[in-house]
């Protein structure tokens, strides 16, 4: 494990959820419960630069169940339903306050399915506002890696076991923009918390969720045209997976939703540019309806 890491793991509990431990990251402070969900394959500590430079707002990050810190089962099916299960039970641990979501990558499918379920009545948190970035929610419209299409292959265990270091490294450094590339010190820490329980072993199983966004397309596909709550977009352009057909495709179900587009940022801007996405965090807070 990494210094970085290991410093994460301290700022975090572990938390019993649905039978299996989830590392959680909380913090006191002001205004809604800003909830922060995590992509594939990385993990809540994408989100510390974020956090610091929000200072005094309440946050809440965890790892999903198969990734980072949190337990890792070996045979568990790694549905989004679960994922977003356990974002309501730790909501309402914290009291159910009303909550700003913020979701990156795979993050956006389970944030998805809980407004799906918001639109259905049958929610059991208060989601005031949503702020969606480089998730590839339209599935027909992104262009998965060669690794993630190989993962979804029949060959996927088989690559699963074969991966390494330098071969995730390779693969997840092509995220990002030419004008921030990943830096040794951060595919370090990203390959600790990857194979921390042997999670890449999982990988053909912890990416499971691409095929619930073909199955499920509609259903989330509905929510965000139909939420009626304020939902915004941010996103880095030069992502290579998540595209801009991507967020052209969300611009036609969601034609008047806020959008910040970030010309220089790749699929993860909030590693590359942090400032960038708590700024946008902001904003969508104060879209927020005010509520107690």
């Amino acid at each position: 494990m990494t210094p970085r890491v290991a410093a994460w793991r301290g700022f975090g509990r572990p938390e019993a959820v649905g039978g299996h431990r989830l590392h959680v990251h909380e913090r006191p402070g002001d205004g809604p419960l800003h909830v922060f969900l995590h992509g594939f394959p990385s993990s809540s500590f994408d989100w510390r630069g974020v956090l610091d430079r929000l200072p005094g707002r309440r946050a809440l990050a965890f790892d999903f169940l198969g990734f980072g810190l949190s337990d890792k089962p070996r045979e568990h099916v790694y549905t989004l339903a679960w994922q977003a299960d356990a974002v309501e039970e730790l909501v309402r641990r914290a009291g159910a306050p009303p909550v700003v979501l913020v979701a990156h990558d795979m993050g956006t499918s389970v944030a998805t399915e809980l407004l799906a379920r918001d639109v259905e009545g049958r929610l059991s948190i208060d989601v005031g506002a949503v702020l969606l970035f480089n998730g590839s929610i339209l599935l027909d419209r992104a262009t998965l890696t060669p690794g993630q299409r190989l993962l979804r292959s029949p060959a996927g265990p088989l690559a699963a076991r074969l991966t390494t270091a330098r071969s995730f490294r390779l693969q997840f450094a092509r995220l990002f923009s030419p004008a921030h590339p990943l830096s040794r010190e951060e595919a370090a820490d990203q390959w600790a918390l990857l194979r921390e329980h042997d999670g890449h072993r999982l990988l053909h199983r912890t990416i499971h969720y691409l095929g619930e966004r073909e199955r499920l397309a509609d259903r989330w596909h509905g929510a965000v045209r139909d939420w009626p709550g304020p939902l915004s977009f941010a996103w880095g352009l030069r992502d290579p997976v998540a595209t801009t057909r991507v967020l052209d495709g969300l611009r036609e179900l969601r034609p008047l939703a806020p959008v910040r587009e970030l010309p220089e940022l790749g699929h993860y801007p909030q590693i590359e540019d942090p400032s960038a996405i708590a700024a946008e965090v902001e904003q969508v807070t104060r879209r927020a309806p005010d509520r107690p």
